[in-house]
C-alpha cells in the first residue's frame, strides 16, 4: 500500500478561473510587479518633490512630514527588491524553473505571518483600535463615524475583514506552492525514470547520459558464422 503525505491531498494543477497554476503564478507575479512599479514611481516622485508630502499644522493638527529622506530611500529599496522578486517568480513560472519561485513564496509566507500577527493583536488588545483612531487627525475621513461605532462591533468587523484577507492570501500561497511542486515534479521526471517490477525497483540513468555512455563504448565484435 502506497503511503501518501497529508499535504498532497491539497495538491492541484488548477486555480481560480479554471486556469493552470503555472498561468496563475505568472498572472500573480505580473500583478505584484505592476503594483510595486506604481509604488516605486510614487516614491520617486515624492523624493523629487518633497513639498507635496509635507502637510501643514492646520491640516494635521501639528507639523508632520509624511516621510523623511531616509525612510523614503528605504521604501524605494524595498520596492526595488519586491520588483526583483516578482520578476524572478514570473520568469521562473514561465521558463519552468522552480528555484526562481522560492523568494516570492517566502515573501508570501512573511506577509501572511504579519497579517496574522495583526489579527492576533486586534483580538488580544481590542482597545488599541480605539486608541489608534483617536490619534488620527480631526479632519480624517469618516473618523467621527468610526468612533461612534460600538467597540465590540468594530473589532468584529475588522477581524472579519482580516480573515477574508488571510483566506485570500492563503489561497494565493497554495497556488504558488502547487506551481512550484508542478514544475519541480516535471523537471524531476525528465531526469530519472523508475521501472518497478513485482519484487524489484530499478533506477535508470537519464536518457542523455545513457546515450553518451553507450556511444563511448566500443561496439561488440561482429558475429562469426559457424
Amino acid at each position: 500500500m502506497k503511503m501518501v503525505a497529508p499535504w498532497t491531498r491539497f495538491y492541484s494543477n488548477s486555480c481560480c478561473l479554471c486556469c493552470h497554476v503555472r498561468t496563475g503564478t505568472i498572472l500573480l507575479g505580473v500583478w505584484y510587479l505592476i503594483i510595486n512599479a506604481v509604488v516605486l514611481l510614487i516614491l520617486l516622485s515624492a523624493l523629487a518633490d518633497p513639498d507635496q508630502y509635507h502637510f501643514s499644522s492646520s491640516e494635521l493638527g501639528g507639523d508632520f512630514e509624511f516621510m523623511d529622506d531616509a525612510n523614503m530611500c528605504i521604501a524605494i529599496a524595498i520596492s526595488l527588491l519586491m520588483i526583483l522578486i516578482c520578476a524572478m517568480a514570473t520568469y521562473g513560472a514561465y521558463k519552468q524553473r522552480a528555484a526562481w519561485i522560492i523568494p516570492f513564496f517566502c515573501y508570501q509566507i512573511f506577509d501572511f505571518a504579519l497579517n496574522t500577527l495583526v489579527a492576533v493583536t486586534v483580538l488580544v488588545y481590542p482597545n488599541s483600535i480605539q486608541e489608534y483612531i483617536r490619534q488620527l487627525p480631526p479632519n480624517f475621513p469618516y473618523r467621527d463615524d468610526i468612533m461612534s461605532v460600538n467597540p465590540t462591533c468594530l473589532v468584529l468587523i475588522i477581524l472579519l475583514f482580516i480573515s477574508i484577507i488571510l483566506t485570500f492570501k492563503g489561497y494565493l500561497i497554495s497556488c504558488v506552492w502547487n506551481c512550484y511542486r508542478y514544475i519541480n515534479g516535471r523537471n524531476s521526471s525528465d531526469v530519472l525514470v523508475y521501472v518497478t517490477s513485482n519484487d524489484t525497483t530499478v533506477l535508470l540513468p537519464p536518457y542523455d547520459d545513457a546515450t553518451v555512455n553507450g556511444a563511448s563504448k566500443e561496439p561488440p565484435p561482429p558475429y562469426v558464422s559457424a
